[in-house]
């Protein structure tokens, strides 16, 4: 008797509504079928209301798109820091859970990084091949941080090795690469719901001191407590996304970069609506990280995947590699997905068309003439897209003719 096959992921793009220089028709092309989106014209904290909700989902529908994942609700830096108005914040947060499980958009993605969501110092680092990606320099952002910045206390953040190198480079860059690297950090990368000036930016910093790292985990696990059992009652399934880089930055705590980080957020809010969003790329910039290991020992709380690689370099440096080589072993990496998606088929749950994005992309080839988001090209993108699923069906492929 033949078997159903197993479901494979659902695949998902990043889309930045209707100023993305990407469009729906063109995604469609791309093999993609999900889509992953926000409504970011509204200001942080606001409550999403269901006709706002309605409005984009329609627009996505009439590409013969479906919009899988929300790419994010952001969470407000009051409740971050439990100050000001973070109890109203988190009651319209709940009420955005209810409205987005309303109109059927059932997975929300989101991160508690302070201040700065994710973070690169370059945005056009040329490869070998011609193509072009992003980049996070440690040396650079020291440089940035001690010299342009002048964050008090920041020469304790970073060793004297670190230090020495980010003096020499400052006296041999430009007025103009010094400008280009404070563009870079602060004002705001796609995704991000901010950006910054200089003085902004140590304004925000400045209503961190006294948080640590404990702190910052309570609030999270507070936050959890009260919007996890209203997702969980609506249907609707979180996926935290780690910190990216998975490390603290600018003396600001972060605490979801290891797997025990993951494993204690879980823990703390035991329901199966509070999950991950599995970031190869950021798990990955760890090399501590062991990301087929966490994928197998944590792959029942993931709701969301995104595949990405990283080629790291000397100290805490890395770029952004082609999707199937770097140091992410993308290959075994895949497998555990497909492993744990099995299970899902064989316990019955209803999720197991997990949705997963390409991160990020090269700019490459005809992404040169057009213009596009730093990291979300379309060319490098579907690239990315077409590896994985190639990757995906191989892997499929001989796990059948195994058995």
């Amino acid at each position: 008797m033949k078997q159903n096959p197993i479901p494979y992921l659902e695949k998902t793009w990043r889309w930045f509504g209707p100023s993305d220089p990407v469009s729906l028709s063109e995604i469609r092309q791309t093999g993609a079928t999900g889509i992953v989106t926000a409504l970011h014209h509204i200001p942080n904290g606001e409550i999403w209301e269901s006709h706002e909700i309605e409005k984009r989902k329609r627009e996505i529908e009439a590409a013969g798109l479906r919009w899988s994942v929300v790419e994010s609700v952001p969470v407000h830096e009051e409740i971050k820091r439990r100050a000001g108005r973070f109890r109203t914040y988190i009651q319209n947060y709940q009420q955005t859970l209810r409205n987005l499980a309303e109109c059927d958009v059932p997975v929300v993605c989101y991160n508690f990084m302070p201040v700065l969501d994710w973070t690169r110092t370059e945005l056009h680092f040329p490869l070998e091949s011609g193509a072009s990606a992003l980049r996070f320099d440690e040396i650079d952002l020291a440089l940035f941080d001690l010299f342009l910045l002048k964050r008090t206390g920041a020469e304790t953040d970073y060793s004297n090795d670190v230090i020495s190198a980010a003096e020499g480079k400052k006296s041999r860059i430009t007025d103009e690469e010094k400008e280009q690297l404070t563009a870079t950090i602060l004002a705001g990368l796609p995704g991000a719901e901010e950006g910054y000036t200089t003085n902004q930016f140590l304004q925000a910093l400045s209503e961190y001191d006294g948080i640590t790292d404990n702190d910052l985990r309570t609030h999270l696990k507070e936050f959890l407590l009260e919007i996890a059992p209203v997702a969980e009652e609506c249907g609707v399934r979180l996926a935290i996304h780690p910190d990216d880089p998975p490390f603290p930055l600018f003396g600001l705590p972060r605490v979801v970069s290891t797997e025990s980080d993951a494993r204690e957020l879980l823990d703390s809010v035991n329901l199966q609506a509070n999950g991950l969003c599995f970031c190869s790329g950021s798990y990955g910039a760890r090399p501590d990280n062991d990301l087929p290991g966490m994928i197998r020992r944590l792959g029942e709380r993931i709701h969301f995947i995104h595949l990405r690689n990283v080629q790291l370099e000397e100290g805490r440096s890395f770029h952004e590699a082609a999707h199937l080589v770097g140091s992410v072993g993308m290959a075994d990496v895949m497998q555990a997905i497909v492993t744990e998606q099995k299970r899902r088929v064989e316990s019955g749950r209803s999720d197991s068309a997990i949705p997963m994005r390409p991160d990020h992309g090269h700019r490459m080839l005809d992404d040169f003439s057009r213009e596009s988001n730093p990291g979300y090209s379309l060319i490098g993108r579907m690239r990315g897209l077409a590896e994985l699923r190639g990757l995906e069906m191989g892997i499929r492929s001989l796990m059948t003719n195994s058995h």
